[in-house]
């Protein structure tokens, strides 16, 4: 009877001291996430308390929006890397990119070598608002040229909260998907978290990250877990040595 009430787990206690993190935006003014260094060495001294040791930090290449190149990118690792040492900050990170589906995206992938997570896993997102109309067509000719999709936040596309079945068909369609942790509690409205909590229950999620841009995502992390059960969580948490380095 007492496990009945036994409080939730605060989210930032399902994080083992080695977790691996593969989504956030930490590097300074590239994207919207961290503006200055300040902000990336605040981010990070976060990060380590609620138990990140590595993590890969994804900023966006949308052509439209963030015309981010995978220079600029490792350019901006390169630099921040210093920086933070200077400032002594030794968490280990790597640099990949968060890439935007869309029609440059389909060109892109086919002519230039792609900033991916590890080996050839790439993290994609797509439109809020709709998926792309040539979607199947683009995760099958980035199969094609060798990558491996790991579509970000699929919780957070309202498009498929009425029909679930969507998902199943991505999933068919050779997409991974990462769960972002702060649907867990609730960040992004019940809605999300309900999908979330579907979604990892038929085992659905492959990998998680944090998907940090700046403090209220970190101040996050000490609420609770609005799941039922956080077993299945912990488990695809755990999922994440997969990419340490």
């Amino acid at each position: 009877m007492l496990s009945f009430f036994k409080q939730k787990p605060y989210l930032k206690d399902l994080l083992s001291d080695n977790y691996i993190d593969i989504h956030s935006h930490l590097l300074p003014g590239i994207d919207d996430g961290a503006k200055i260094i300040s902000d990336t060495e605040r981010l990070i001294k976060s990060l380590e308390k609620i138990g990140v040791s590595q993590f890969i930090t994804t900023p966006h290449i949308s052509h439209y929006i963030w015309n981010n190149s995978p220079e600029a990118i490792k350019a901006n690792h390169n630099e921040t890397s210093k920086k933070l040492i200077e400032s002594n900050i030794t968490t280990p990170f790597r640099a990949a990119a968060e890439y935007f589906m869309d029609d440059w995206f389909e060109k892109h992938f086919k002519d230039e070598k792609l900033l991916t997570l590890k080996d050839n896993y790439v993290l994609v997102e797509m439109s809020y608002m709709n998926a792309p109309v040539q979607l199947y067509k683009i995760l099958f000719d980035l199969q094609v040229a060798g990558y491996i999709p790991v579509l970000a936040h699929p919780e957070r596309y309202l498009f498929y909260h009425k029909n679930i079945s969507e998902y199943d068909k991505l999933k068919k369609a050779g997409c991974l998907f990462q769960l972002n942790l702060l649907a867990a509690v609730g960040y992004y409205g019940e809605e999300v978290t309900k999908i979330a909590e579907q979604l990892l229950k038929k085992g659905m999620y492959n990998f998680v990250g944090t998907d940090v841009h700046h403090d209220n995502h970190i101040k996050a992390f000490e609420q609770r877990i609005k799941l039922k059960d956080s077993e299945d969580l912990k488990k695809i948490i755990s999922n994440n040595q997969f990419f340490k380095f």
